[in-house]
């Protein structure tokens, strides 16, 4: 496994460690995660995104991600 596989996969990490607690003061916004550590909470995907590439550049990976407690099914026919 590559070096950018095994950054996006400890931020994953990071979000489920702290998925419920987040989603007691933080339902349904949108988390940025990067560098091992949570960036900051968002309304909306758009700000998340913004902020995170502020922060991280186009070139440095990082997460956006809604706070769910599960996450949702999208079935598409």
């Amino acid at each position: 496994m590559d070096t950018e596989n095994k950054e996006l996969l400890a931020e994953f990490a990071v979000f489920e460690r702290n998925r419920a607690e987040w989603f007691r003061t933080h339902a349904n916004e949108f988390v940025v995660v990067g560098g091992g550590a949570m960036v900051g909470f968002y309304s909306d995907y758009e700000s998340a995104l913004k902020a995170g590439l502020q922060r991280f550049g186009a070139k440095k990976q990082f997460l956006v991600k809604q706070v769910c407690l599960e996450e949702p099914v999208f079935v598409i026919y």
